[in-house]
């Protein structure tokens, strides 16, 4: 019996130790899924299987709206932030006097959340902010800069910029750093031996060993700027139109669940896709072969 035993617990220990996971996992992520796509596929008046869902997207300029400046964000915020975390982990690779205080600065905004963030800078940008208030004292305008309101839309795209750049860009910053220490100085050393220039070690060293790094980074950045929401509702409202803003809207303002899973499936789609494509085109050199 002893020895029965034995062989049904080395059998099934490891799937009770899941056990725990896979509720939590059926519960909170796996049901959600499933109960959005049945709504999103769910005729909102007569309960039938259909896409009128998506065709009442189609025919709405405020999706196609969405649509672009969820994008447009993305391309502009995304790029930035990757460009400037990596210039800030070269910089910090090499040590100098400082080089810690720099690292935790840099990293304070990670502890913000995008709710509090939007609130500091929409104080600092307003009209009667303090970005206004300095430049007017030192005399260099004579009235205030306007970053809100529907007229000032290209202001307020630059506000929610702004304010994601200083917001989320220590998370690339965090990914990308901890890829760059991974990096044996002696790969860098034997460089400098060989005659390789700066460039020439980061094109030929530094960048195909932070590949994995690189794809984690964007794959989680891309996500959550899909995602995003706390910061253009309360900066810029409906003035500039996102997916998961829109979401809310039908959730919440219009009470149509149906039409806001739509939105969900549509959000979740696109960040499978543009996953994918980082996968395969950021694969390590090790990898494709």
């Amino acid at each position: 019996m002893r020895g029965k035993n034995k062989i049904f617990y080395h059998n099934f220990l490891p799937y009770l130790l899941l056990l725990p996971t896979g509720i939590y996992m059926g519960v909170f992520i796996g049901y959600p899924i499933l109960e959005t796509i049945r709504l999103a596929f769910t005729h909102p008046y007569t309960g039938e299987i259909s896409l009128y869902n998506f065709q009442r997207l189609s025919r709405d300029f405020h999706f196609w709206n969405a649509l672009k400046y969820t994008f447009l964000l993305a391309g502009i915020v995304i790029p930035i932030q990757v460009t400037l975390a990596l210039g800030v982990s070269l910089l910090l690779l090499r040590r100098f006097k400082g080089s810690n205080m720099v690292l935790y600065i840099f990293l304070i905004p990670l502890t913000i959340s995008d709710v509090a963030a939007a609130l500091i800078w929409y104080n600092i940008l307003t009209g009667n902010g303090y970005l206004n208030r300095i430049l007017i004292n030192l005399g260099l305008l004579k009235s205030p800069l306007h970053f809100f309101g529907y007229q000032y839309r290209s202001m307020e795209i630059l506000a929610i910029v702004i304010t994601e750049v200083w917001r989320a860009t220590a998370i690339v910053f965090v990914i990308i750093f901890a890829g760059l220490q991974m990096i044996g100085k002696e790969y860098l050393e034997a460089a400098d031996v060989f005659g390789a220039s700066t460039y020439q070690k980061f094109r030929y060293i530094i960048l195909p060993m932070i590949k994995p790094s690189l794809q984690t980074a964007l794959i989680i950045r891309t996500l959550f700027a899909m995602q995003i929401f706390g910061v253009v509702w309360i900066l810029a409202g409906r003035d500039i139109p996102i997916l998961a803003g829109e979401t809310y809207y039908w959730q919440i303002e219009l009470k149509n669940p149906n039409v806001a899973a739509a939105y969900s499936l549509i959000i979740a789609c696109i960040s499978i896709f543009l996953g994918f494509l980082y996968i395969k085109l950021l694969k390590p050199e090790y990898l494709e072969r």
